[in-house]
């Protein structure tokens, strides 16, 4: 069994892209398809030489276009981050102890990032671990983090809660640490708790994000490393995508 397997979430469609023609996954930013800069991260990391890629709408465009030297596994309904990872089980169940999730269309996150949370998660042995990133404030190219959740932490800095925008208070929402939902979790936790998810939300969609206020609730220390705010930077609309082209929300990863 290996000791950590790498999931790469890039099932989505691209709505709110404006681009009905391909997954949002494979829209160019600078020549290159958006995944193509985490796919490069992920192999420079060392980590995991095959990534599992769960790709959903056009999978096979997305699998004809990376081609063969990823793991591919097929979201056939996209209810959301918790839904997609838990079509992984079967796979990696019996593979890796620890497994690390990712977002196709977050191209800024380095390989350093990613090689820092495993090793914290790893050698410490915990149930899980994330990434948090902290901003002086929600203004210019940091306005995308203010929808982010905050991160609450206790006594000795612990994290001890991650609130929602939409159910923070106004105090709260002053917290400038929030959560890009980067995770890292101990596989046999992850495989037992992630079909306890529920989908009673507006969306109707199982969020991989409720497994933290699992791991919270049972008595399990949430570990974190901090990352700079750019790693965090996914492409979700025309307008990020046209700053990523500009570079306004940061060079090249590379």
């Amino acid at each position: 069994m290996e000791k950590l397997r790498i999931v790469i979430l890039a099932a989505g469609r691209s709505k709110r892209m404006h681009n009905e023609e391909l997954p949002k996954v494979l829209i160019k930013l600078h020549d290159r398809p958006i995944i193509s800069y985490l796919l490069e991260a992920v192999q420079r990391s060392k980590l995991d030489k095959r990534p599992v890629v769960v790709v959903g709408w056009q999978a096979g465009l997305v699998i004809q276009t990376l081609g063969n030297q990823n793991d591919y596994i097929v979201q056939n309904e996209l209810l959301g981050t918790g839904h997609a990872v838990l079509q992984t089980k079967n796979f990696l169940q019996n593979k890796a102890e620890n497994i690390m999730v990712l977002y196709g269309d977050h191209p800024y996150l380095k390989p350093e990032s990613i090689k820092k949370l495993a090793q914290i998660h790893i050698d410490q042995g915990h149930t899980l671990s994330l990434m948090t990133l902290r901003v002086s404030n929600f203004k210019g190219q940091y306005r995308f983090f203010d929808n982010f959740g905050r991160i609450i932490r206790g006594e000795a800095g612990k994290i001890k809660e991650i609130v929602e925008k939409n159910d923070a208070s106004p105090e709260q929402l002053k917290i400038k640490e929030v959560n890009p939902a980067y995770y890292c979790f101990k596989g046999e936790w992850l495989w037992e708790n992630l079909e306890k998810i529920k989908n009673n939300n507006i969306q109707g969609e199982y969020y991989l994000t409720d497994l933290v206020k699992m791991a919270i609730d049972q008595g399990y220390r949430i570990d974190s490393i901090d990352i700079d705010p750019k790693e965090a930077i996914g492409i979700n609309t025309p307008e990020h995508l046209e700053l990523a082209r500009k570079q306004e929300i940061g060079p090249d990863p590379y």
